[in-house]
């Protein structure tokens, strides 16, 4: 399906240039966030005991704080709602003392006053074992980024490849930061939101990439703000159908899926959103600062082709028991 016909060329490139300093802006303030505020940890990361509890009627807040910091056992714990005032979700500090068995007995004593509920979750993670999640998602992040270079590096050349990773990290850290702006715990669903956001929008900075080394190749742009041009335009209908289908998609996630997958559908939404505008105004413009040379790369694919016809051409003749 196409919407926007492939003969019409926009002028992608004068906007460009404002979007560099419009990401640079959001970058200082993703850094600002996480360096000022931080992230809050969730269970997977820090340790402790999550509990989620039902309510037949809205949760008494004030009261169960009060409960729950009566207790040595639970001091320092934080309660907030979940979804509804009738839920609400209970952030245990890590205690040896404490068991998944032990654990429930506990609470339905201690709370038995602030009315009738339901214990519908308990998650419990050692500190050892939350740092260990921590490192290793961490480190999954990293690699992931590094992987990419290696491939976009060895398919076009490195400034393809570094232009690339800057667009990744930039949509990474707008996304981590909204999780801090948004009070959403840093956890496992962020980490495996973050890794699909970075398959996504390399996805669509290589379908990008692929059509500015045709126009390279085609000879007919006459500078790199035509090859930008044209390859965005040329482009934009299958970015902006993709774009919307997974956006619709995510945005129904979020809306409907609750508080359970908010960490995961919340990076998501912001990410595709970013993902997109940087695969389309931040990393061709990259490739301009880095000082991209057009001519030097053309004669370079040109060179690889004619090297590849010659090795076809060979492979012709030995069939054919010419050589």
């Amino acid at each position: 399906m196409e919407w926007i016909k492939n003969n019409t060329i926009f002028n992608f490139v004068k906007y460009n240039r404002y979007s560099f300093f419009f990401s640079l802006l959001l970058i200082l303030a993703s850094l600002g966030l996480i360096f000022g505020k931080g992230f809050s940890y969730g269970v997977d990361f820090a340790g402790g005991t999550l509990v989620q509890i039902k309510y037949n009627s809205p949760a008494p807040l004030s009261q169960i704080r009060s409960l729950l910091e009566g207790d040595s056992n639970f001091r320092g714990s934080q309660v907030n709602e979940f979804g509804s005032k009738e839920e609400i979700l209970i952030k245990i500090p890590y205690s040896p003392s404490l068991t998944a068995t032990k654990l429930n007995d506990e609470i339905k004593n201690l709370l038995q006053t602030s009315g009738e509920f339901e214990i519908r979750r308990v998650d419990l993670v050692g500190p050892k074992v939350g740092a260990e999640l921590k490192e290793k998602g961490i480190t999954a992040l990293i690699l992931a980024l590094i992987a990419i270079l290696i491939y976009v590096s060895y398919r076009y050349e490195w400034k393809f490849a570094l232009a690339a990773v800057i667009a990744l990290f930039h949509d990474v850290l707008i996304s981590s930061a909204c999780v801090i702006l948004f009070h959403i715990d840093l956890n496992l669903e962020v980490i495996a939101a973050l890794l699909t956001i970075i398959g996504y929008s390399i996805n669509d900075t290589i379908i990008i990439f692929d059509r500015i080394r045709e126009q390279i190749i085609a000879g007919k742009a006459r500078s790199l703000d035509e090859v930008i041009n044209e390859a965005l335009s040329s482009t934009l209908s299958r970015t902006s159908l993709t774009s919307l289908t997974v956006l619709f998609v995510v945005l129904t996630l979020y809306i409907f899926g609750g508080e359970i997958i908010v960490g995961f559908s919340l990076p998501m939404l912001v990410g595709v959103i970013v993902g997109t505008y940087s695969s389309m105004f931040l990393a061709p413009r990259l490739i301009e600062l880095l000082g991209f040379n057009l001519a030097s790369y053309r004669q370079k694919l040109l060179d690889k082709q004619k090297k590849e016809k010659e090795r076809e051409r060979m492979r012709e003749m030995y069939q054919n028991g010419q050589v």
